[in-house]
């Protein structure tokens, strides 16, 4: 199984990735949600809540993958 330079399984570190870059992505349609409700576009609000409710869903995949990997041999180092 390949390994990136941190030791760490180069798909656990793919499934981080994609995590932390959901997350980050949902935080920053709050204020796209926001810019659209008070330009009155209601239409282009919903639009954004529904792009960060996937966002959500996909980050809470990557966390039950992540979950799933832990402590196992294809996460990584052994954390003592």
């Amino acid at each position: 199984m390949a390994t990136g330079e941190t030791g760490f399984s180069d798909v656990v570190y793919d499934l981080i990735s994609v995590q932390y870059h959901s997350l980050k992505a949902g935080h920053d349609y709050g204020q796209y949600v926001r810019d659209a409700e008070n330009a009155g576009e209601k239409e282009i609000a919903d639009f954004f809540r529904e792009v960060m409710a996937q966002d959500a869903e996909r980050a809470a995949r990557c966390h039950r993958h992540l979950a799933r990997l832990s402590g196992t041999e294809k996460a990584g180092p052994a954390v003592d």
